[in-house]
Formats: C-alpha cells, structure tokens, sequence
C-alpha cells in the first residue's frame, strides 16, 4: 500500500456505472494497487485482487449464485467479502479469517468511486449534476503516460491555449494573460476572471472572449466555469492515479445554453482538444510534478499553477509529485 494518508483517504474513479454489468468482472488498478471491480445483485463491489487462500488474482474468476468464485480452488465470496464455500472441503464452515479486503464504494455522477482508505470527505461536489438550467454530458475517459498532478496543472494553465489549442481554445495573435487573483484556502483553491481569447469556444466555431474562473476541489480534481455573458460552459476533470506516472481522465462538461452542436460532436469537440494536451502533457519532465518552486521558473500567469503547487506542499501529497 502506498504511503500518501491524502490520497488514501480520498475516491477515485474507478469505471462508469452504466458499463459495469451484473456478473461482469474486471481486473483495474489504482494507486499501485491491483483491484476486482465486479457486480451481482447487491451491486458494485471492489475489492483487493487477492484470494486469502493461495494468493492467486480474483479478477479472473467469475459470478455464480451472487458470490465471486477464484480461478485456483473455487472459494466463493459473497458481497461482505467472506467466504462462503470451498469446496475441496464442502462440509466445513470457512473460518472467519477467510475473507477478502473489501474497498468503500459509491455511485455519484454516473462513476463508480472508491476509497482505499477511511473518507474524510464525501466525493467532489459537481453542483451542475442536479441543476436543471445545465446539460451535462460525459467525456473520454482519457489515458495517459503523465501523473496526476501534471494533468491537473495542465487543466489550470491558460497560457498553453494560443500554443497547443491554436484554432480552438487559443488565436497565436492573443498571447497575453492579464493579471488575475488566486485564492487559496484550506480546502481549495480558486482563481477568477481570467480573460482569454478564443476561436472556438465550445465547438460551435463562434469565436469569442470568454473569462474563465478555475476552483481546485481535491488534490486529483479541478473545474472550470467558461463564462459568455450569460452563457456558462462548466466542466470537471477527475483524475484517477494508476501509478506515480500513469492516469485515466474522467470528465464532465455542462452547459446551460444550446452550443447548436450535437452531443456527440460536443464531446468529439472535447477529444480534439484532449489529444492535443496528451503529447504534451506526457512528455513533460521531471514526470513527477515538483512542489519546489525553484525546480522550475515561473511568471505571473502560473499563479494558479503556483498556488496549486504550494497547496499540495501544504496537505502533504506525495503521489505523483517530486
């Protein structure tokens, strides 16, 4: 088990609920930790990929009579994670130490979140899921070769747009970012105001100056609100850390206005501008993002960037930071 009480302590994103299906059985892994994400009648489970009996991976063993059964000897567990059957011996009671190590699990926004640890809190609160004026859709998930801070300070940055997003979130002949302020606080961090540009902001190829205001919500998650007038575009990245160097990108894009485009070309328009961080993203290095602010030189649009770092100095993260 990793040593990072913050991220432990936190949910991740471990799948989407509507594509996990009753008997289905998957092997995934999440902050170094191999885990079977399967489902019987009592719903989503996740729990260590481990047999007690030999050791042997559960996630290659299969649902019968709601319990899941090992590939090796065929112990059966049932949704408390004892075992309820072994059947070189059938008439013998499984022992009470028979029983695998079972994981929180909670179904929020259509994804399955799970917590390694004891939550300290309740999963992010996106407030545009239940907010009737906004559509709110899912995209990728998106994976990628980069840890999980680097994505999320890639989220946050402005800068980058006229650069790697040129076209669409970004015009090479609208370069400057004014100054804006960063608040941070205990829990989060927030920025506001921050004009940009854009050719493109949402797909429909209406170009317009937007103001962007970005609120750091966990360590892993950030969300923007994009505002036109009284257009609002929202979205939240949630990143879940496979390994230091290895995450899958979770996000949800909400709008309350008719952008004109469909929703499949709304998230087409999301996977454009994804693929396009993804190669930068993963070749940045150190890979591990550095909390030493003198690792790397900075201006006055990193202040978000800045602010990011020196709060996850403050909370103590280790995962995925140098």
């Amino acid at each position: 088990m990793i040593d990072d009480p913050v991220l432990l302590n936190d949910w991740h994103v471990v799948g989407r609920v509507s594509e996990i299906a009753i008997g289905q059985v998957q092997s995934i892994r999440l902050l170094d930790e191999d885990l079977v994400l399967w489902r019987n009648q009592d719903g989503i489970q996740v729990w260590k990929d481990l047999c007690i009996h030999r050791g042997a991976k559960l996630s290659p063993g299969k649902v019968k009579e709601n319990c899941l059964v090992c590939p090796y000897h065929g112990w059966s567990y049932d949704s408390a994670g004892l075992c309820r059957f072994m059947p070189a011996h059938p008439e013998q009671r499984p022992p009470p130490r028979a029983r695998t190590i079972t994981y929180q699990v909670k179904e929020q926004y259509g994804l399955v979140w799970v917590c390694l640890g004891e939550p300290v809190k309740d999963v992010p609160f996106y407030r545009e899921w239940d907010d009737p004026a906004f559509k709110t859709v899912p995209a990728g998930p998106y994976r990628m070769r980069a840890s999980g801070p680097r994505i999320i300070e890639n989220f946050l940055d402005v800068a980058h747009f006229p650069f790697v997003h040129a076209g669409y979130l970004g015009d090479p002949a609208h370069t400057e970012i004014e100054d804006y302020e960063v608040e941070t606080g205990p829990e989060s961090v927030v920025a506001r105001d921050i004009g940009v540009w854009q050719p493109d902001p949402d797909g429909s190829g209406k170009p317009a100056r937007v103001s962007y205001t970005y609120e750091v919500l966990r360590p892993l998650t950030a969300r923007f609100s994009k505002f036109q007038g009284s257009q609002v575009l929202s979205m939240i990245d949630i990143v879940t850390p496979i390994t230091e160097t290895e995450s899958v990108a979770w996000p949800m894009l909400s709008t309350n206005y008719d952008t004109g485009a469909s929703e499949e070309a709304f998230i087409n328009f999301q996977d454009v501008i994804t693929a396009q961080d993804i190669p930068v993203v993963e070749s940045q290095r150190p890979e591990l993002l550095p909390l030493d602010l003198q690792a790397e030189l900075h201006l006055r649009s990193d202040r978000t960037a800045i602010a990011y770092r020196q709060w996850l100095r403050k909370i103590g993260l280790r995962f995925g930071t140098a």
